[in-house]
């Protein structure tokens, strides 16, 4: 029993090439960027700052770019070793066997399929925000989520821009890459407006006194902004549609989380200089900024910007989720359908569409907010499992583990790297302990009835 539940994945087990290998190091760049900056750019560093750092929310970033890096650098050590699809799911299932696989893919299913239902509620509210301006409603009752005391039924702007962006996805990896490209140019195009017009209205008094908190309220700002780094291993799901895997991998990786951290700390200078610290801790403190600096016309354009990064973020993660199901069924943990390749489009294109309209439901039905911080939670079990597996890759020190990308510093940063994972793990609500522990008693009863019996390493041992 106990030899099945720990057996691994060989590392040279084939399976047959069916992807399209057609991403180079930019699309990676531009699908983690994607996946990471999305409306938080315009929330987080107006809120921390006024409650827990002032300007030195830049400090702030920086450190929790620092302990992400840590994260990174490791994610990049695998992905380079184990090009295979799954991200930190197959990484777990080569290193230490099945059940902690299925156990940190769990958690990686937990993270993009609730990310994707969180930010399509939020892409919903600003959408409709958005045509208000121009005299169009949505009727009440399908404008939110299941709550007939407020007269909504269902959130159904939510539910139409997960299955459009679903079939964004299954007209091909490289078109939809170069259109998830384009939209990233457009995000990062309207951001470096607001840091340009937001430029010449900058006062240096502002920036006074530039660490009212301390350095304690810079640790604390840290752990709070440390989220708005969370998606960029969505990157490594796409290792089976890479070209050179072992030297685009790393880069994308890397390069997403130093683009990212350029982006949040510019942004942080440029709205803390325009607006004194004490006056952000509002719900959309750019555009309080907008509006102090009668830049009206920026803020509709940042208004537009929130709604395409949304989308972006909503795409990636949708992505990832659909890599990982298909890793799982390619594996025989779940129903063969959903790793069936469609031979002309080379994508799962029926697991892409079960899937999407599956979280779609979430995105619908269900008040996604009490569930946000389970995304950070399922993202920290797999950085946690992917830094231990740099020091057991070492250890294998087999021939194929040798070559490509190595973690400097070795083992002191994946030994920290998982450290400050688990420290911050212990900082999250006593909910999200017990929700968790619910939907991991779901996952391993699917296991158990399911995933074992049918796996292709048991059926190989019968």
């Amino acid at each position: 029993m106990k030899n099945q539940l720990f057996r691994k994945l060989p590392l040279n087990q084939q399976h047959k090439a069916q992807f399209n290998k057609s991403m180079n190091a930019f699309d990676l760049i531009a699908l983690g960027v994607g996946a990471v900056v999305g409306t938080g750019i315009f929330i987080l560093p107006g809120t921390v700052a006024a409650m827990h750092t002032g300007p030195a929310i830049v400090f702030s970033f920086i450190l929790a770019a620092i302990v992400c890096a840590f994260s990174a650098l490791c994610y990049s050590e695998l992905a380079s070793a184990i090009p295979l699809a799954g991200s930190a799911y197959t990484y777990s299932y080569v290193l230490f066997g099945e059940l902690i696989a299925w156990i940190v893919g769990w958690s990686l299913l937990l993270e993009y399929g609730l990310a994707v239902a969180a930010v399509a509620t939020g892409w919903s509210a600003y959408f409709q925000s958005l045509i208000e301006g121009f005299g169009l409603h949505i009727p009440i009752a399908l404008s939110g989520s299941f709550s007939p005391a407020n007269g909504t039924f269902v959130n159904l702007p939510a539910i139409l821009i997960i299955v459009l962006l679903a079939g964004v996805l299954t007209i091909g990896v490289k078109e939809s890459a170069r259109l998830n490209r384009i939209i990233v140019f457009i995000k990062i195009g309207i951001i470096l407006l607001f840091i340009i017009a937001g430029a010449f209205y900058v006062k240096p008094e502002n920036w006074q006194p530039f660490a009212p908190f301390g350095f304690q309220g810079i640790l604390s700002g840290a752990a709070l902004v440390i989220f708005a780094y969370l998606g960029f291993d969505a990157v490594s799901t796409a290792a089976e549609e890479v070209k050179n895997p072992k030297r685009n991998m790393p880069i994308g990786i890397i390069g997403t989380l130093v683009i990212c951290t350029i982006l949040y700390v510019t942004v942080s200078l440029v709205l803390t200089g325009m607006v004194p610290y004490t006056e952000l801790n509002v719900g959309n403190p750019v555009a309080y900024a907008m509006e102090l600096a009668n830049l009206d016309w920026v803020f509709g354009v940042i208004s537009v910007g929130a709604v395409i990064s949304m989308m972006t973020v909503i795409f990636v993660m949708l992505y990832g989720g659909t890599r990982l199901v298909y890793s799982f069924a390619r594996d025989g943990m779940l129903p063969k359908v959903l790793s069936e390749i469609h031979p002309r489009r080379k994508i799962p294109l029926k697991n892409t569409w079960i899937y999407a309209l599956f979280i779609s439901l979430f995105a619908g039905f269900i008040p996604i907010d009490k569930l946000a911080e389970l995304v950070n939670m399922g993202t920290l079990i797999a950085f946690a499992a992917v830094s231990i597996g740099v020091i057991f890759v070492r250890k294998m020190n087999l021939q194929e583990l040798n070559e490509g990308f190595k973690v400097p510093l070795f083992p002191i940063v994946p030994i920290l790297s998982f450290i400050l994972c688990v420290f911050i793990i212990t900082q999250l609500s006593s909910f999200t302990f017990l929700t968790c522990f619910i939907w991991m008693i779901i996952g391993l009863i699917v296991y158990f009835t399911y995933g074992r019996k049918h796996s292709l390493l048991n059926q190989k041992s019968e």
